[in-house]
């Protein structure tokens, strides 16, 4: 959206986590897979790249525990909450102020991008949660289905236990009031935790086009979606390590003509094989690395070996082709050849049959 309110900041927030864990995976995986092949590396968390952006939302003085603060003054504005926001993080490198002569009153840089946020009743909206009427009517419903997907539901915004420590510092007594922001918190991080403990396996869904027509990509809004979706940031995050990998059998069959003569006939072991095709073709160590089972490649060096391998089949191709037009030229030369001097024979033999006549 070109301006966003409470709701869309609760959605960001949520999709930051979620990129967090997404790229906090991606290295793991990374990392199990570079241990296994006993892989030189120096590790990097990139799940801590977009850190500053949570603590900046999530933290004690964060935007939402400003804004909780704020909804418990009762002269409390729209207006107020901004001016401490801007007070509290107008040096963060992730919070800006906006122009004074636009419409947003604050911005955040998320992993997508920038978001300009208006904080109009955003007081208002802290401090409407479901009504508790409304979950235990949805509780006691006759439908099935409804009855089942709100069993688990608390009773919005009262805190059900006489003394309770949230996993944000707060204590709440029995019947205090609990915030829109305080009961998100607690419920995406009971969510990432399940996450945590799981093995995820991520999909990204993208819009080819608003018409939803087949065959029809727009693609503006296809490499916005890969931006927002953080498919971008996981390529870099990949590229910054060894993303392309193949096996020493498949690096052999598939490249070795690159390397004609260097490898002794019956030379079986695949790995020595792959190191001295690696040393003949002068590649700079920095691009590789030689692990137990297969070779690590930075990104690039296999395009550009597969480029090498298109030109080299290129030259056997039309090598062949000329050795075949070559045979196939000299044999109809010969054909040629013999139905001459067949020619010349005959004209002759008919010229002496001519002659005893």
């Amino acid at each position: 959206f070109d301006l966003n309110s409470f709701e869309q900041l609760c959605i960001n927030y949520t999709n930051e986590k979620l990129q967090q864990l997404f790229n906090h995976t991606m290295f793991i995986l990374e990392q199990e897979e570079y241990q296994r092949e006993g892989i030189e590396w120096k590790f990097i968390d990139f799940g801590l790249d977009l850190q500053p952006t949570i603590d900046l939302i999530d933290k004690p003085m964060g935007i939402m525990a400003l804004l909780d603060e704020e909804c418990w003054f009762p002269k409390a504005t729209d207006k107020t909450f901004v001016e401490k926001l801007v007070s509290a993080h107008s040096v963060h490198p992730k919070f800006m102020k906006t122009d004074f002569r636009g419409v947003a009153d604050f911005a955040i840089i998320h992993y997508a991008g920038k978001v300009d946020y208006s904080a109009e009743k955003w007081l208002m909206k802290n401090m409407d949660p479901l009504n508790e009427n409304v979950v235990s009517c949805l509780q006691s419903s006759q439908d099935p289905f409804v009855c089942h997907i709100w069993k688990d539901a608390e009773i919005v915004g009262m805190a059900q236990q006489a003394m309770t420590d949230t996993q944000f510092g707060a204590r709440t007594r029995k019947g205090m009031f609990r915030t829109v922001s305080q009961l998100y918190k607690e419920q995406l991080t009971k969510l990432m935790a399940t996450l945590r403990n799981t093995n995820p396996n991520f999909v990204r869904c993208i819009i080819p086009n608003h018409e939803k027509k087949a065959g029809k990509i727009e693609a503006p809004l296809v490499l916005d979606q890969l931006r927002c979706n953080g498919v971008l940031e996981g390529i870099r995050i990949c590229r910054q390590g060894f993303p392309n990998r193949i096996p020493f059998q498949e690096f052999r069959q598939r490249y070795e003509l690159l390397t004609p003569n260097i490898i002794p006939k019956g030379f079986m072991d695949g790995k020595k094989a792959c190191e001295q095709m690696i040393k003949a073709l002068e590649l700079d160590h920095n691009l590789f690395r030689v692990g137990q089972s297969k070779i690590f490649f930075r990104a690039g060096v296999l395009a550009h070996l597969e480029e090498e391998r298109d030109y080299k089949i290129t030259d056997l191709i039309v090598n062949f082709q000329a050795f075949c037009r070559g045979y196939l030229a000299r044999r109809n030369y010969q054909k040629r050849l013999q139905q001459l001097n067949a020619i010349r024979i005959i004209q002759r033999n008919c010229a002496a049959y001519l002659k005893l006549r």
